[in-house]
C-alpha cells in the first residue's frame, strides 16, 4: 500500500483533502446536514494484542474458526450493511452514511484510501469493517453484521491481521458498550495526536 505521504500529496484532490483532513484527527460524517468533518473530545482504541488488552470472550473465541477473513472482496456491500441497507444487516438507528457520505467511500476505495475488511461463513458474507488506512493507522468507519458475533468476530480478525500487516493503531473513534467488552479504551486527543505522529510515517500494507 502506498505510504501515508502519497495520500497526504495525492493527485486526486478530494483524496488528498480527506487524507489531510483524517492526518489531523478529523473524520467524515453526515449527521443529516450534509457530509462534513467531525471531531471528538476522546477516540476509542481497539487493541491489537491480548498483550495491549484485546479481550475476547471465550465463546466467541470458540467462535472465530467459523469465520473467514477477506479483504476488499466485497467493499460496496460492507458500505451497504454498515449502513444497514444490506439484506440480513440490522436497520440502523439513524443513518449517518448518507448516499453522498457512500458515494464518497466508493471513490476513495478507487483511489486505494478507504477499504474493506470482511468475514464470511459458509461463503457468504457475514459481517464486516468500513475504514481508511493512512500510515500505521486504521479508522474503523463502521461495522455490520449479518450473523450473530460476525462484527466483534470482524473486529477482533482485523486487529490481528493489522498486526501483521506492520499497523499500529486501530481507531474505532467512538466508545461504545458494545465493542468496550473486547476491551477498547478511550484516550484523549492529545493522546491520539501524539499516537498518531508516531504511526503516520510508518510502512504498513492493508
Amino acid at each position: 500500500m502506498p505510504s501515508a505521504a502519497f495520500f497526504l500529496n495525492h493527485p486526486d484532490p478530494f483524496t488528498r483533502e480527506v487524507a489531510r483532513m483524517y492526518a489531523q484527527g478529523a473524520f467524515l460524517m453526515d449527521n443529516g446536514d450534509g457530509v462534513r468533518f467531525y471531531s471528538v473530545e476522546n477516540r476509542a482504541l481497539v487493541p491489537l494484542t491480548a498483550e495491549d488488552g484485546l479481550h475476547v470472550p471465550r465463546r466467541l473465541k470458540r467462535d472465530l474458526k467459523h469465520f473467514e477473513p477477506r479483504v476488499n472482496t466485497a467493499f460496496l456491500d460492507v458500505v451497504r450493511g454498515c449502513r444497514g441497507t444490506l439484506p440480513g444487516s440490522p436497520p440502523r438507528d439513524g443513518e449517518w452514511i448518507s448516499d453522498e457520505l457512500s458515494a464518497i467511500y466508493a471513490h476513495l476505495h478507487t483511489t486505494g484510501l478507504s477499504h474493506s475488511f470482511e468475514v464470511w461463513r459458509g461463503g457468504e458474507l457475514a459481517g464486516g469493517v468500513l475504514g481508511i488506512a493512512l500510515g500505521g493507522i486504521f479508522f474503523a468507519e463502521s461495522k455490520f453484521h449479518r450473523v450473530t458475533n460476525a462484527s466483534k468476530a470482524a473486529l477482533i480478525h482485523l486487529a490481528g491481521h493489522l498486526r501483521r500487516q506492520g499497523f499500529s493503531v486501530l481507531d474505532a473513534q467512538i466508545q461504545n458498550s458494545h465493542i468496550a467488552t473486547l476491551g477498547v479504551y478511550e484516550i484523549s486527543q492529545a493522546e491520539f495526536q501524539s499516537l498518531f505522529r508516531a504511526a503516520l510515517p510508518q510502512e504498513a500494507t492493508f
